[in-house]
């Protein structure tokens, strides 16, 4: 197993990563009858786009040599009715000075490391996808 998920009422759950036993909480939207004071399950879709997208970039990075630290992704979720979905997740990359001058192939290649992570290869082909690579566009 992975990690377990317990409702605690109130539209929120604990989550529990089995290995690690770090945990965090997740709420519903407030557009669904929730707080809104954590995650909800669709904030954390999109945002494990970014973070999966980050992650093998940074792995790549390493095996070339260098480090993506301090590179920031921005994550909007873009929701739809009937039936609710998420529509739409927008990407924006913010580069830290140090890394924009990084050569345009090597930019290439991350960038198609990124757009190849797994998660952005589970994600059903209706949902639109927009990745702005800020300076490195």
């Amino acid at each position: 197993m992975t990690s377990t998920v317990v409702y605690t009422g109130e539209l929120r759950t604990t989550c529990t990563h089995l290995r690690s036993g770090s945990n965090f909480e997740t709420d519903a939207p407030v557009d669904n009858q929730g707080k809104g004071e954590r995650f909800s399950p669709t904030d954390l879709m999109a945002t494990s786009l970014g973070t999966c997208m980050i992650t093998v970039m940074g792995i790549k990075a390493r095996s070339m040599g260098f480090d993506l630290d301090k590179v920031t992704v921005e994550v909007e979720k873009v929701m739809k009715p009937d039936p609710r979905r998420v529509a739409a997740i927008n990407l924006l990359f913010h580069f830290p000075e140090n890394l924009k001058e990084v050569d345009d192939k090597t930019k290439m290649i991350l960038k198609n490391t990124g757009i190849n992570c797994p998660v952005q290869k589970s994600i059903h082909p209706d949902l639109e996808v927009n990745i702005n690579w800020g300076s490195w566009s």
